[in-house]
């Protein structure tokens, strides 16, 4: 009798750690204010408007279509391709501010967490731990708080102690 009390209550406790498969879980919300139109808001191309980026104790750099020209592309899976190239003036400008560029670059790409509550936006990138490595003010490991005014996104990158960092405006492109 023992031995079956056992085996019944191993077999309930596996049954209710297993995972739920998809047609188990009940229809997704798709509504608008979900996670599911949040990622269907952020899929396609962005197309960069304006950058700035304020380095501690530094001038802010102000990246416009003269001095930076950017892409994000970012698809129904949630993997985020980002390339932003500048001129070499700024790229000089960045890299006092401990910002590398590759080639005039920033190039980015990996998979991105939502927070819809939080609106915010968290980089995993290919090949790094989610946390990624740090790298300068606007490293990709910190969250990017989003604002959306119609077809415009807003990106904003804070600080430890919560000062806005940098500011990224994103047009959606048809």
């Amino acid at each position: 009798m023992m031995k079956t009390s056992i085996a019944a209550l191993a077999l309930t406790l596996l049954t209710a750690s297993a995972p739920i498969a998809a047609e188990q879980r009940g229809p997704v919300d798709k509504g608008p204010g979900t996670l599911a139109a949040a990622r269907k808001y952020l899929e396609g191309r962005w197309d960069l408007q304006t950058y700035d980026i304020m380095p501690p104790g530094q001038a802010t750099i102000h990246l416009t279509k003269q001095t930076g020209k950017g892409t994000l592309v970012y698809d129904d899976f949630g993997n985020l391709e980002m390339d932003i190239k500048v001129d070499e003036p700024t790229a000089k400008l960045l890299a006092a501010a401990g910002i590398q560029t590759k080639n005039g670059s920033l190039y980015s790409k990996g998979k991105t967490a939502v927070d819809l509550q939080g609106k915010t936006l968290r980089f995993i990138l290919d090949g790094q731990p989610p946390a990624g490595a740090p790298s300068g003010p606007i490293a990709l490991n910190k969250l990017r708080h989003w604002e959306v005014d119609g077809n415009m996104l807003t990106l904003t990158t804070k600080d430890d102690a919560g000062k806005v960092v940098s500011v990224g405006k994103w047009q959606k492109m048809p």
